[in-house]
């Protein structure tokens, strides 16, 4: 067993040396000792792979095929739908969390209530301030390889790397700081001109709306317009009839007088 590592080590080691021996080498010292160098690089590498370890990390596909039943539709107040391709492949967690949400009907008419202009459109807080959340617990982190890039859906957290709930944000324009800090979870594939569209800040004076968020698959019509709200009930209460007035009584008619006898 001690044997093997060390065997790995010494793969691995002589992989990293002879490579950046290769590549910081940039003329000079004749062909036939760089074809060497290089020759060794390879075979080193050759075997750290047979040993089971690949130098080079395995980053997960820019894109994947649309699939419906991971598609995520925000019908928006600024005009239109946008369809999100959600990423099940590298946060499972947070796709089942949006999708939970969304078939409860928690983010309709939830407002946009932090936009910095360049930066991020944040949503999905039934508060509106920032500070809340589902009746659903926090969801542990599960950071990626995937950069945040426009159009990048990721989730909002406190400052626990496993705080995040129902918050999401919506990139606006590359911000790499923020790669492997926060849950990338999908990325906008069509009207990324209504997230652009979103009025800004912190809060918005006039707070762009979701007006219906909804999963591809389960076929829901796009929505334009906040229903109205609903009419107050109506109370049925026993009142007593009204009385009816009495009719006034007719006068008498005066009695005549009895002729006198003659």
């Amino acid at each position: 067993m001690r044997f093997t590592c060390a065997l790995k080590t010494v793969a691995i080691g002589l992989a990293l040396t002879a490579s950046g021996v290769a590549f910081a080498q940039g003329g000079g010292g004749g062909k036939g000792e760089d074809f060497k160098k290089a020759e060794t690089a390879a075979k080193a590498q050759e075997a750290a792979k047979s040993l089971g370890h690949d130098i080079a990390p395995k980053l997960p596909p820019a894109t994947v095929p649309a699939d419906p039943q991971n598609i995520w539709d925000l019908d928006l107040s600024t005009g239109g739908r946008v369809r999100i391709q959600l990423r099940p492949d590298i946060a499972p967690n947070h796709v089942e969390r949006i999708k939970e949400l969304t078939r409860q009907g928690f983010y309709n008419g939830l407002k946009f209530h932090r936009v910095i202009p360049g930066f991020m459109a944040q949503g999905g807080d039934p508060k509106g301030d920032g500070t809340g959340g589902s009746q659903l617990p926090d969801i542990k982190a599960e950071f990626n390889q995937m950069p945040h890039l426009r159009g990048t859906l990721s989730m909002a957290r406190a400052q626990s790397e496993d705080s995040a709930n129902s918050q999401f944000f919506i990139v606006l324009l590359p911000r790499m700081q923020l790669d492997k800090k926060y849950t990338v979870f999908g990325r906008v594939i069509e009207g990324m001109q209504y997230v652009d569209a979103i009025h800004e800040g912190e809060p918005p004076a006039d707070p762009s709306v979701i007006l219906q968020a909804s999963i591809e698959s389960d076929g829901k019509p796009p929505v334009t317009a906040l229903p109205p709200p609903p009419a107050p009930p109506v109370s049925i209460i026993d009142t007593p009839a009204p009385k009816k007035a009495a009719a006034p009584k007719k006068a008498a008619a005066p009695k005549k007088a009895a002729p006198k006898k003659k």
